[in-house]
Protein backbone atom coordinates (compact mmCIF):
# COMPACT_ATOMS: atom_id res chain seq x y z
CA UNK A 1 0.00 0.00 0.00
CA UNK A 2 1.39 3.41 -0.87
CA UNK A 3 2.25 5.83 1.88
CA UNK A 4 -0.17 8.75 1.93
CA UNK A 5 2.65 10.95 3.90
CA UNK A 6 6.44 10.80 2.91
CA UNK A 7 8.48 12.83 5.60
CA UNK A 8 11.83 12.11 3.65
CA UNK A 9 15.13 13.45 6.00
CA UNK A 10 13.18 16.76 7.94
CA UNK A 11 15.16 19.22 9.34
CA UNK A 12 14.01 22.93 10.30
CA UNK A 13 15.63 25.69 11.71
CA UNK A 14 14.33 28.97 13.07
CA UNK A 15 16.86 31.74 14.11
CA UNK A 16 16.64 33.26 17.89
CA UNK A 17 17.57 36.84 17.66
CA UNK A 18 19.69 38.27 20.32
CA UNK A 19 18.24 41.60 19.86
CA UNK A 20 14.38 43.09 18.82
CA UNK A 21 14.41 45.61 16.31
CA UNK A 22 11.42 47.98 16.35
CA UNK A 23 11.80 50.45 13.49
CA UNK A 24 13.38 50.67 10.09
CA UNK A 25 15.74 53.49 11.33
CA UNK A 26 17.13 50.45 13.96
CA UNK A 27 16.90 48.10 11.17
CA UNK A 28 19.20 50.64 9.22
CA UNK A 29 21.88 51.23 12.12
CA UNK A 30 22.59 47.67 12.43
CA UNK A 31 23.07 47.17 8.61
CA UNK A 32 20.13 45.20 8.56
CA UNK A 33 22.61 42.41 10.19
CA UNK A 34 21.67 41.25 13.57
CA UNK A 35 22.87 38.08 15.63
CA UNK A 36 20.99 35.20 16.39
CA UNK A 37 21.12 31.49 17.56
CA UNK A 38 20.61 28.85 15.12
CA UNK A 39 17.53 26.78 16.66
CA UNK A 40 16.99 23.24 15.37
CA UNK A 41 13.23 22.23 16.16
CA UNK A 42 13.87 19.18 13.70
CA UNK A 43 16.23 17.37 12.76
CA UNK A 44 16.64 14.74 9.91
CA UNK A 45 12.90 13.05 10.35
CA UNK A 46 11.67 10.46 8.47
CA UNK A 47 8.39 8.72 8.10
CA UNK A 48 5.86 7.00 5.77
CA UNK A 49 2.61 7.14 6.84
CA UNK A 50 0.19 4.40 5.37
CA UNK A 51 -3.05 5.07 3.76
CA UNK A 52 -6.15 5.05 6.16
CA UNK A 53 -3.78 4.50 8.75
CA UNK A 54 -4.60 6.54 11.99
CA UNK A 55 -0.61 7.77 13.11
CA UNK A 56 0.03 9.87 16.59
CA UNK A 57 2.95 12.18 17.46
CA UNK A 58 4.06 11.98 21.17
CA UNK A 59 6.44 14.17 22.86
CA UNK A 60 7.50 16.75 25.24
CA UNK A 61 6.37 20.60 25.01
CA UNK A 62 8.75 22.02 22.49
CA UNK A 63 9.78 18.57 21.08
CA UNK A 64 9.27 19.43 17.52
CA UNK A 65 5.57 17.85 17.11
CA UNK A 66 3.59 21.41 16.21
CA UNK A 67 6.43 22.12 14.23
CA UNK A 68 6.26 18.47 11.97
CA UNK A 69 2.78 19.06 11.20
CA UNK A 70 2.95 22.28 10.10
CA UNK A 71 5.46 21.53 7.85
CA UNK A 72 3.43 18.41 6.63
CA UNK A 73 0.37 20.76 6.06
CA UNK A 74 2.99 23.60 4.12
CA UNK A 75 2.62 26.18 6.78
CA UNK A 76 6.42 26.14 7.15
CA UNK A 77 8.72 25.44 4.70
CA UNK A 78 11.31 22.81 6.03
CA UNK A 79 15.18 24.11 6.07
CA UNK A 80 15.96 21.10 4.58
CA UNK A 81 14.35 17.30 3.08
CA UNK A 82 10.92 17.19 1.56
CA UNK A 83 7.17 16.25 2.70
CA UNK A 84 5.16 14.06 -0.59
CA UNK A 85 1.38 14.58 0.03
CA UNK A 86 -0.74 12.18 -1.75
CA UNK A 87 -4.39 13.20 -1.71
CA UNK A 88 -6.26 15.92 0.03
CA UNK A 89 -5.30 17.40 3.05
CA UNK A 90 -7.31 19.15 5.93
CA UNK A 91 -5.32 20.62 8.49
CA UNK A 92 -6.87 22.14 12.31
CA UNK A 93 -3.41 22.69 13.72
CA UNK A 94 -4.36 25.30 16.11
CA UNK A 95 -7.06 27.65 17.79
CA UNK A 96 -8.66 29.81 14.99
CA UNK A 97 -5.58 29.02 12.50
CA UNK A 98 -6.93 30.63 9.17
CA UNK A 99 -9.42 32.68 10.88
CA UNK A 100 -9.61 36.27 9.51
CA UNK A 101 -10.78 38.03 12.95
CA UNK A 102 -13.20 41.19 11.46
CA UNK A 103 -14.65 38.52 8.89
CA UNK A 104 -17.75 36.66 9.90
CA UNK A 105 -18.20 32.86 10.84
CA UNK A 106 -19.88 32.70 7.38
CA UNK A 107 -17.05 34.37 5.73
CA UNK A 108 -14.55 32.57 7.31
CA UNK A 109 -16.26 28.85 6.45
CA UNK A 110 -16.26 30.25 2.78
CA UNK A 111 -12.80 31.66 3.24
CA UNK A 112 -11.35 28.42 4.81
CA UNK A 113 -13.21 26.20 2.29
CA UNK A 114 -11.26 27.86 -0.47
CA UNK A 115 -8.26 27.47 0.87
CA UNK A 116 -9.04 23.99 0.84
CA UNK A 117 -9.78 23.26 -2.61
CA UNK A 118 -13.92 23.67 -2.45
CA UNK A 119 -15.52 25.58 -4.98
CA UNK A 120 -17.65 28.19 -3.38
CA UNK A 121 -20.90 25.66 -4.71
CA UNK A 122 -19.26 22.41 -2.83
CA UNK A 123 -19.31 25.16 0.59
CA UNK A 124 -22.69 26.16 0.14
CA UNK A 125 -23.66 22.64 -0.11
CA UNK A 126 -21.83 21.95 3.01
CA UNK A 127 -22.64 24.86 4.72
CA UNK A 128 -25.14 24.03 7.01
CA UNK A 129 -23.43 20.68 7.74
CA UNK A 130 -20.48 22.76 8.89
CA UNK A 131 -23.14 25.14 11.20
CA UNK A 132 -24.42 22.71 12.60
CA UNK A 133 -21.52 20.32 13.55
CA UNK A 134 -19.96 23.96 15.14
CA UNK A 135 -23.28 24.87 16.69
CA UNK A 136 -23.25 28.04 16.10
CA UNK A 137 -26.25 29.10 14.20
CA UNK A 138 -26.90 31.87 16.24
CA UNK A 139 -23.32 33.16 15.88
CA UNK A 140 -22.52 32.81 12.68
CA UNK A 141 -22.93 35.92 11.34
CA UNK A 142 -21.15 37.89 14.20
CA UNK A 143 -17.11 38.66 13.62
CA UNK A 144 -14.87 35.56 14.48
CA UNK A 145 -12.85 37.99 16.91
CA UNK A 146 -16.12 38.32 18.87
CA UNK A 147 -15.75 34.26 19.67
CA UNK A 148 -14.75 32.61 22.58
CA UNK A 149 -12.34 29.69 22.55
CA UNK A 150 -14.71 27.37 22.38
CA UNK A 151 -16.65 29.10 19.08
CA UNK A 152 -13.15 29.14 17.89
CA UNK A 153 -12.49 25.67 18.16
CA UNK A 154 -15.53 24.02 16.94
CA UNK A 155 -16.08 25.88 13.45
CA UNK A 156 -12.26 25.92 13.18
CA UNK A 157 -12.79 21.42 13.20
CA UNK A 158 -16.21 21.75 11.74
CA UNK A 159 -14.56 23.24 8.51
CA UNK A 160 -11.57 20.81 8.97
CA UNK A 161 -13.86 17.64 8.71
CA UNK A 162 -16.80 18.88 6.36
CA UNK A 163 -14.13 19.31 3.89
CA UNK A 164 -14.21 15.18 3.50
CA UNK A 165 -10.49 15.10 3.48
CA UNK A 166 -8.17 12.09 2.19
CA UNK A 167 -5.67 13.27 5.13
CA UNK A 168 -6.92 15.05 8.60
CA UNK A 169 -3.96 16.56 10.47
CA UNK A 170 -4.80 17.53 14.22
CA UNK A 171 -3.02 19.17 16.94
CA UNK A 172 -4.21 18.47 20.07
CA UNK A 173 -7.96 19.88 19.23
CA UNK A 174 -9.33 16.90 20.77
CA UNK A 175 -8.46 17.95 23.98
CA UNK A 176 -9.87 21.28 23.78
CA UNK A 177 -13.63 22.56 24.44
CA UNK A 178 -16.09 20.72 26.37
CA UNK A 179 -16.64 16.55 26.96
CA UNK A 180 -19.79 16.98 24.77
CA UNK A 181 -17.79 18.33 22.28
CA UNK A 182 -14.92 16.17 22.25
CA UNK A 183 -16.86 13.00 22.28
CA UNK A 184 -18.41 14.35 18.91
CA UNK A 185 -14.51 15.43 17.22
CA UNK A 186 -13.94 11.76 18.76
CA UNK A 187 -16.92 10.17 16.68
CA UNK A 188 -16.24 11.94 13.89
CA UNK A 189 -12.38 10.42 14.03
CA UNK A 190 -13.88 7.22 14.00
CA UNK A 191 -16.28 7.88 11.20
CA UNK A 192 -13.23 8.65 8.83
CA UNK A 193 -11.06 5.45 10.03
CA UNK A 194 -14.17 3.50 9.00
CA UNK A 195 -13.98 4.96 5.62
CA UNK A 196 -10.43 4.52 5.08
CA UNK A 197 -8.91 8.07 5.50
CA UNK A 198 -5.47 8.79 7.15
CA UNK A 199 -5.51 10.78 10.43
CA UNK A 200 -2.58 12.63 11.65
CA UNK A 201 -2.96 13.18 15.68
CA UNK A 202 -0.81 15.09 17.90
CA UNK A 203 -1.54 15.02 21.60
CA UNK A 204 0.12 15.29 25.19
CA UNK A 205 -2.71 12.75 26.42
CA UNK A 206 -1.58 8.89 25.67
CA UNK A 207 -5.20 7.66 26.49
CA UNK A 208 -6.03 9.80 23.08
CA UNK A 209 -3.04 8.03 21.33
CA UNK A 210 -3.80 4.30 22.54
CA UNK A 211 -7.54 4.06 21.69
CA UNK A 212 -7.49 6.04 17.87
CA UNK A 213 -3.71 5.16 16.75
CA UNK A 214 -2.37 1.85 15.34
CA UNK A 215 1.57 3.81 15.36
CA UNK A 216 2.99 6.63 16.96
CA UNK A 217 6.63 8.51 16.34
CA UNK A 218 8.09 9.83 19.74
CA UNK A 219 9.72 12.75 19.56
CA UNK A 220 12.69 14.55 21.64
CA UNK A 221 14.29 17.73 21.50
CA UNK A 222 13.31 17.40 17.25
CA UNK A 223 14.71 14.44 16.93
CA UNK A 224 12.79 10.98 16.31
CA UNK A 225 13.67 8.39 19.31
CA UNK A 226 10.63 5.86 18.29
CA UNK A 227 8.65 4.82 15.49
CA UNK A 228 6.56 1.72 17.01
CA UNK A 229 2.63 0.46 17.86
CA UNK A 230 0.82 2.82 20.02
CA UNK A 231 1.54 0.55 23.08
CA UNK A 232 5.32 0.64 22.90
CA UNK A 233 5.42 3.99 21.73
CA UNK A 234 3.75 5.35 24.54
CA UNK A 235 6.45 3.53 27.02
CA UNK A 236 9.19 5.17 25.38
CA UNK A 237 7.54 8.66 25.67
CA UNK A 238 7.33 8.16 29.26
CA UNK A 239 10.52 6.68 29.71
CA UNK A 240 11.54 10.06 27.99
CA UNK A 241 10.52 12.16 30.67
CA UNK A 242 13.32 10.31 33.18
CA UNK A 243 15.81 12.86 31.64
CA UNK A 244 13.97 15.56 33.76
CA UNK A 245 15.53 16.05 37.08
CA UNK A 246 18.65 13.38 36.92
CA UNK A 247 20.57 13.56 39.52
CA UNK A 248 24.50 15.27 39.24
CA UNK A 249 26.02 12.59 41.55
CA UNK A 250 26.07 9.19 42.64
CA UNK A 251 23.27 8.89 45.89
CA UNK A 252 21.64 12.00 45.02
CA UNK A 253 17.78 12.57 44.56
CA UNK A 254 15.95 13.63 41.19
CA UNK A 255 14.89 11.56 38.28
CA UNK A 256 16.73 9.30 35.88
CA UNK A 257 17.22 5.60 36.55
CA UNK A 258 17.00 6.15 40.48
CA UNK A 259 14.07 3.87 40.43
CA UNK A 260 12.76 1.40 38.70
CA UNK A 261 9.99 -0.40 38.36
CA UNK A 262 10.01 -4.26 38.07
CA UNK A 263 7.33 -7.00 38.21
CA UNK A 264 3.68 -5.73 38.79
CA UNK A 265 1.44 -8.12 39.94
CA UNK A 266 -2.31 -8.33 40.88
CA UNK A 267 -4.10 -10.16 43.86
CA UNK A 268 -7.48 -10.53 44.94
CA UNK A 269 -9.87 -12.18 47.46
CA UNK A 270 -10.02 -15.54 45.40
CA UNK A 271 -6.51 -15.53 43.91
CA UNK A 272 -5.98 -19.34 43.83
CA UNK A 273 -9.11 -20.59 43.73
CA UNK A 274 -10.49 -18.62 40.46
CA UNK A 275 -8.76 -16.28 37.88
CA UNK A 276 -11.44 -13.89 38.21
CA UNK A 277 -12.49 -11.04 41.39
CA UNK A 278 -16.05 -10.71 41.73
CA UNK A 279 -17.67 -7.03 41.98
CA UNK A 280 -16.73 -5.90 45.16
CA UNK A 281 -14.12 -7.68 46.23
CA UNK A 282 -11.17 -6.63 47.45
CA UNK A 283 -7.72 -5.95 44.86
CA UNK A 284 -4.43 -5.42 45.12
CA UNK A 285 -1.86 -4.27 43.04
CA UNK A 286 1.83 -5.10 43.87
CA UNK A 287 5.01 -3.88 42.49
CA UNK A 288 8.31 -4.53 42.82
CA UNK A 289 10.69 -1.50 43.04
CA UNK A 290 14.57 -0.93 42.79
CA UNK A 291 15.93 2.23 43.98
CA UNK A 292 19.45 2.96 43.82
CA UNK A 293 19.15 5.81 46.64
CA UNK A 294 17.29 7.27 49.41
CA UNK A 295 14.38 8.70 47.74
CA UNK A 296 11.72 10.86 50.52
CA UNK A 297 9.68 12.54 47.94
CA UNK A 298 8.00 10.20 45.63
CA UNK A 299 4.08 9.60 45.45
CA UNK A 300 2.84 6.32 43.90
CA UNK A 301 0.58 6.09 41.13
CA UNK A 302 -1.91 3.44 40.05
CA UNK A 303 -4.11 3.83 36.72
CA UNK A 304 -6.93 1.24 35.48
CA UNK A 305 -7.51 1.12 32.20
CA UNK A 306 -10.61 -1.44 30.65
CA UNK A 307 -10.24 -3.52 27.61
CA UNK A 308 -10.52 -1.15 25.00
CA UNK A 309 -7.82 1.11 26.10
CA UNK A 310 -10.67 3.70 27.78
CA UNK A 311 -9.51 5.21 31.08
CA UNK A 312 -11.42 3.93 33.95
CA UNK A 313 -9.63 5.01 37.52
CA UNK A 314 -5.78 7.11 37.82
CA UNK A 315 -5.45 7.89 41.44
CA UNK A 316 -5.08 11.94 42.69
CA UNK A 317 -1.68 12.70 42.32
CA UNK A 318 -2.44 14.79 45.46
CA UNK A 319 -3.51 12.80 47.76
CA UNK A 320 -0.98 12.53 50.72
CA UNK A 321 -2.00 8.72 50.69
CA UNK A 322 -0.01 8.25 47.58
CA UNK A 323 3.38 10.23 49.40
CA UNK A 324 6.12 7.34 50.08
CA UNK A 325 9.65 7.35 51.30
CA UNK A 326 12.05 5.27 49.44
CA UNK A 327 15.05 3.56 51.19
CA UNK A 328 18.39 2.43 49.36
CA UNK A 329 17.28 -0.94 47.53
CA UNK A 330 13.85 -0.37 46.95
CA UNK A 331 11.32 -2.67 48.26
CA UNK A 332 7.38 -3.35 47.44
CA UNK A 333 4.75 -1.23 46.58
CA UNK A 334 1.13 -2.29 47.50
CA UNK A 335 -1.49 -0.56 45.99
CA UNK A 336 -4.88 -1.52 48.89
CA UNK A 337 -8.54 -1.29 46.84
CA UNK A 338 -10.72 -2.47 49.47
CA UNK A 339 -13.38 -3.43 46.90
CA UNK A 340 -13.80 -3.28 43.00
CA UNK A 341 -16.59 -1.58 42.16
CA UNK A 342 -16.85 -3.05 38.12
CA UNK A 343 -18.52 -5.21 36.33
CA UNK A 344 -17.66 -8.38 34.01
CA UNK A 345 -14.03 -6.89 32.09
CA UNK A 346 -10.53 -7.64 31.61
CA UNK A 347 -8.75 -4.79 33.00
CA UNK A 348 -5.23 -3.41 32.86
CA UNK A 349 -3.04 -1.63 35.71
CA UNK A 350 -0.34 0.58 34.96
CA UNK A 351 1.89 1.93 37.70
CA UNK A 352 4.17 4.36 38.60
CA UNK A 353 6.71 6.97 40.93
CA UNK A 354 7.60 10.52 40.15
CA UNK A 355 8.83 12.95 42.07
CA UNK A 356 6.78 15.45 44.53
CA UNK A 357 9.68 18.15 44.12
CA UNK A 358 10.03 18.53 40.09
CA UNK A 359 8.30 17.16 37.18
CA UNK A 360 10.28 13.71 37.22
CA UNK A 361 8.45 10.53 36.26
CA UNK A 362 10.85 8.21 37.73
CA UNK A 363 9.30 4.90 35.90
CA UNK A 364 6.50 4.22 34.92
CA UNK A 365 4.76 0.48 33.89
CA UNK A 366 2.17 1.16 31.36
CA UNK A 367 -0.67 -1.86 31.26
CA UNK A 368 1.59 -4.17 32.69
CA UNK A 369 -1.16 -6.02 34.09
CA UNK A 370 -4.00 -7.29 34.25
CA UNK A 371 -7.16 -8.60 36.00
CA UNK A 372 -10.45 -10.04 35.77
CA UNK A 373 -14.05 -9.24 37.13
CA UNK A 374 -16.68 -11.68 36.67
CA UNK A 375 -20.00 -10.50 37.68
CA UNK A 376 -22.52 -13.62 38.79
CA UNK A 377 -25.96 -10.98 38.36
CA UNK A 378 -28.01 -9.95 35.86
CA UNK A 379 -26.68 -6.20 36.60
CA UNK A 380 -25.02 -4.50 33.26
CA UNK A 381 -22.77 -1.60 32.47
CA UNK A 382 -18.99 -0.74 33.83
CA UNK A 383 -19.94 0.11 37.23
CA UNK A 384 -21.58 -1.44 40.37
CA UNK A 385 -23.73 0.82 42.27
CA UNK A 386 -25.89 -0.91 44.84
CA UNK A 387 -29.19 0.54 44.56
CA UNK A 388 -32.35 0.70 47.62
CA UNK A 389 -35.69 0.77 46.06
CA UNK A 390 -38.63 1.73 48.45
CA UNK A 391 -42.05 2.32 47.37
CA UNK A 392 -44.69 4.81 49.36
CA UNK A 393 -48.33 5.01 48.59
CA UNK A 394 -49.87 8.62 48.59
CA UNK A 395 -52.34 9.78 51.42
CA UNK A 396 -56.30 8.48 50.67
CA UNK A 397 -57.34 11.41 53.14
CA UNK A 398 -58.49 8.64 55.43
CA UNK A 399 -57.94 8.59 59.32
CA UNK A 400 -55.01 7.04 60.28
CA UNK A 401 -51.70 6.33 59.45
CA UNK A 402 -51.03 5.11 55.82
CA UNK A 403 -48.84 1.86 55.59
CA UNK A 404 -45.79 2.88 53.72
CA UNK A 405 -44.54 -0.21 51.56
CA UNK A 406 -40.38 -0.73 51.75
CA UNK A 407 -38.66 -2.72 49.93
CA UNK A 408 -39.55 -6.26 50.60
CA UNK A 409 -43.70 -5.35 50.35
CA UNK A 410 -44.26 -5.36 53.79
CA UNK A 411 -44.80 -2.11 56.38
CA UNK A 412 -41.77 -0.04 55.90
CA UNK A 413 -40.07 0.99 59.59
CA UNK A 414 -39.84 4.51 58.23
CA UNK A 415 -42.44 7.01 59.26
CA UNK A 416 -45.56 7.62 57.35
CA UNK A 417 -45.27 10.46 54.69
CA UNK A 418 -48.33 12.00 56.23
CA UNK A 419 -51.23 11.68 58.77
CA UNK A 420 -54.81 12.75 57.96
CA UNK A 421 -56.02 14.64 60.58
CA UNK A 422 -58.62 13.05 63.21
Amino acid sequence: MPAAIEIDHLSKQFRLYNEKVSSLKERAIHGGKLTYEPFWALRDVSADINEGETYGILGRNGSGKSTLLKCVAGILKPTSGEVRIRGSLAAMLELGAGFQQELSGRDNIYLNGSLLGLSRAEIARRFDDIVAFAELEQFIDNQVKYYSSGMYVRLGFAVAVNVEPDILLVDEVLAVGDAAFQRKCLDHVRRFQREGRTIVVVSHATDVIRQNCERCMVLSHGNVIAIDEAGEAIRVFLADLLGVGKPEGPGEEGGGNVIAIGTVRTEHTGSGSRPHLYPGESLTVIAEVDSLAEVRDAAATVAIHDDSGELVFASDPDDPATFIELPQGGGVLHFDFPEVPLLDGTYSVSVGVRSLSDTAVYDWKDQEAQFEVANPGRTTGRVRMPVGVSFRVRSTGTTGEVPVVGPTGGPSSEPPLSQAAS
